[in-house]
């Protein structure tokens, strides 16, 4: 239970200003069909999350607890940093809007999601917990409680959060989960 909680707050907190989430704000101001981007937004996550999880069990396999522990730690560290740094998306007019909203959802929101915060978050959670079920439910699970209620309440822009706070907040959590992981 505490992947399946760890990863779902860890991800949704991380979520807020991604660019994942601006992609979500676009897309619900482009199509009307709220279920459709959900949908999309949903399995692109689960397949990305998935095999981001299964690559960070099947890398932790590779080295001893000890160095385990340490790389771990050191990439939760690493994800504080980086969570400091605002991202921003292309607006530009996609060649995937003519997919519908459903495909072009999903193909957009697992582009955006390879090599982002969210999902290397996900591998160092797969890593640190042995329940890839867990992380992969988890993580998801993040993600849309971060993004569906842009999806649904499309006009409510990111700008009006406090994004500073957030982003602070944030790295606060994975420096935290950094310095459990070297010393729980």
């Amino acid at each position: 239970m505490e992947a399946l909680l760890s990863s779902t707050f860890t991800v949704a907190i991380a979520e807020i200003g991604d660019k994942t989430q601006l992609l979500a704000l676009i897309l619900a101001a482009r199509f009307k069909n709220k279920t459709a981007i959900i949908l999309g937004m949903f399995l692109s996550t689960l397949i990305n999350h998935f095999a981001a999880a299964w690559l960070g069990q099947w890398a932790i396999n590779w080295v001893s607890p000890d160095v385990a522990r340490y790389l771990v730690a050191a990439s939760f560290f690493a994800i504080a940093l980086w969570v400091l740094i605002p991202d921003k998306i292309d607006v530009k007019e996609s060649r995937f809007y003519k997919m519908g909203p459903f495909l072009a959802t999903f193909i957009l929101f697992f582009i955006a999601e390879m090599g982002d915060k969210t999902q290397i978050a996900t591998v160092v959670l797969a890593a640190k917990y042995d329940s890839l079920t867990m992380v992969v439910a988890g993580t998801t699970l993040g993600m849309l409680l971060a993004n569906v209620p842009v999806v649904i309440v499309g006009h409510f822009s990111a700008d009006k959060l406090p994004m500073l706070w957030i982003h602070r907040a944030c790295a606060m959590l994975f420096a935290l989960l950094g310095v459990a992981t070297l010393f729980v």
